[in-house]
């Protein structure tokens, strides 16, 4: 009988998200002491680079003022509360930024600057990362698997051992 580990999990987890698509970056080489660091500190947890990327290949005709505006708003989304910030960013992420810029004329001009690109997924930058380290207040966090869409997290994925009958649900929320 073979035995399965977590990381044998894991390992196939990511080599499916690749099959599919997904590019698969390891969190040790991406963290902000790694070899192909794509964050400042542990605190950060959007990709800022492939964000801003992804803001200019989806919105061309755009100045980089008004792409910046929208990358504070998406990295800062309004509200007094998790809820009000997570509809606020929903609806960004669904309906896109509004910003406004100043047209070669001199006058002033209102645009939608889109996150994500609906029409055509795989314009889109699909990164699926492991062991990617959070920390905040103290705490350090490492989920098995982000899986990030322009640079934003999206979805954690958190593997446990199909063959341990103490993993469950819960102990992986814990852990």
């Amino acid at each position: 009988m073979a035995v399965f580990t977590e990381s044998d999990v894991e390992s196939a987890a990511l080599d499916w998200l690749e099959s599919v698509g997904w590019q698969v970056k390891y969190g040790v080489d991406i963290a902000p002491d790694g070899l192909l660091a794509e964050r400042a500190d542990y605190r950060e947890v959007v990709l800022g680079q492939r964000l801003r990327d992804a803001l200019a290949r989806l919105n061309p005709a755009l100045p980089a003022e008004s792409l910046e505006d929208a990358f504070r708003r998406i990295t800062n989304p309004p509200g007094a509360t998790l809820e009000a910030r997570n509809r606020a960013f929903h609806r960004m992420l669904t309906e896109g930024v509004t910003v406004e810029y100043r047209r070669s004329d001199g006058g002033i001009a209102g645009a939608q600057v889109r996150i994500v690109d609906f029409g055509d997924p795989d314009t889109n930058d699909w990164v699926a990362v492991n062991q990617f380290t959070v920390t905040e207040n103290r705490h350090t966090r490492r989920p098995d698997v982000v899986l990030f869409l322009n640079g934003l997290p999206i979805a954690i994925i958190e593997l446990k051992n199909a063959a341990d009958e103490e993993a469950t649900i819960w102990t992986a929320f814990r852990q």
